[in-house]
């Protein structure tokens, strides 16, 4: 079964919210949803991150109106990622670095060690103050993401029967009040690898897109012309965008951003319904049919067979890739044309 990345996979990816609203980061992808409800899928809106909020290794938002994006030994405080208003940049204290999880809930910030099953409670992340550490909750142990709001934790649970859960609880020391509930589909598009929970794992094949034969006693020249399909679905694509509220600068257009979303599903590994390859330099502009000539000799009695590679999720084809590959093997060729990704 296919799960959600976790966060130590996912560089700049992270959960957060206040009072009334949770938060998904996609630092990856310069952007962030924010919602009401991610169970329901409600009010779900997505936004530029602006040029100073991008590259964060852990996002947490405190109270009703700040947010931290922490790198390195530092974190900015601003009161909108969007825009970077009031941002003001602080030391993180030697006590508060390292953690594997950050968020905040009941006037503390909290800093998760998953590895050692500890958290760390302060009142700041610059002077390490009130500071008290306790014991992870055995079942508060193996969150794949984890944020707060005002009476409650959450995290994100390892992918089950049940689906994709997140679980809430008001103390991670005792784990009372806990109680699982399940993203929306909306809303796990939006986390990483999860197009392969709602659209279907990626794929890669070989499509045989011509076959040219030579059924008589001498040599043939052939000039034909070979039209194939070059790009990417964006028409198709692009629904999983209609229940966002997408308010993105001005150079983005529908559908550029479901486009990195399947890129990044491509680039991560079967174990989260990926392929493992890059597709950045592939042609990701609408598909369109492109015709190309060809001019080949066939023995008497050959067979050539025309192959291009294309990716697809679920069982949706994605990106038609450009390049075509002849063969008198009637087989499909069995290596991949696209180089590694570094996921």
């Amino acid at each position: 079964m296919f799960g959600i990345v976790p966060k130590s996979k996912a560089p700049g990816v992270d959960l957060c919210g206040v009072k009334d609203y949770y938060y998904i980061v996609r630092s990856d992808m310069n952007c962030y949803m924010k919602s009401s409800n991610f169970n329901e899928g409600k009010d779900l809106n997505v936004y530029s991150l602006h040029q100073s909020c991008r590259g964060g290794e852990h996002y947490l938002a405190y109270q009703d109106d700040l947010f931290y994006i922490l790198k390195g030994t530092n974190y900015r405080r601003v009161s909108n990622m969007n825009t970077d208003s009031d941002a003001v940049v602080y030391s993180i204290h030697p006590n508060c670095q390292g953690g594997d999880h950050y968020l905040s809930a009941f006037g503390y910030i909290y800093v998760i060690f998953q590895n050692k099953g500890t958290y760390r409670r302060v009142t700041s992340l610059n002077t390490d103050g009130d500071a008290e550490e306790y014991s992870l909750h055995p079942e508060c142990r193996n969150g794949l993401y984890y944020w707060g709001v005002q009476n409650y934790y959450y995290f994100v649970k390892p992918h089950d029967e049940w689906g994709v859960q997140y679980y809430r609880c008001t103390n991670f020391n005792t784990n009372e009040d806990g109680t699982s509930m399940s993203f929306h589909n909306d809303v796990i598009n939006f986390l990483p690898g999860g197009l392969s929970l709602t659209v279907g794992p990626a794929y890669g094949i070989w499509d045989c897109i011509k076959t040219m034969s030579n059924d008589s006693q001498t040599a043939i020249t052939w000039s034909k012309k070979i039209t194939r399909k070059v790009g990417y679905t964006r028409e198709k694509m692009s629904s999983i965008e209609h229940n966002w509220n997408v308010s993105m600068t001005a150079s983005y257009s529908a559908g550029d951003l479901t486009a990195a979303f399947a890129k990044y599903q491509f680039s991560v590994t079967a174990q989260y319904g990926g392929s493992s390859v890059n597709t950045e330099t592939e042609n990701w502009s609408e598909a369109t049919d492109v015709e190309e000539s060809v001019n080949l000799t066939l023995q008497p009695g050959q067979k050539m067979y025309v192959w291009q590679y294309k990716l697809g999720l679920g069982k949706q084809d994605v990106l038609f890739c450009r390049d075509m590959k002849f063969d008198d093997d009637p087989s499909p060729p069995t290596e991949i044309p696209l180089p590694p990704s570094k996921q």
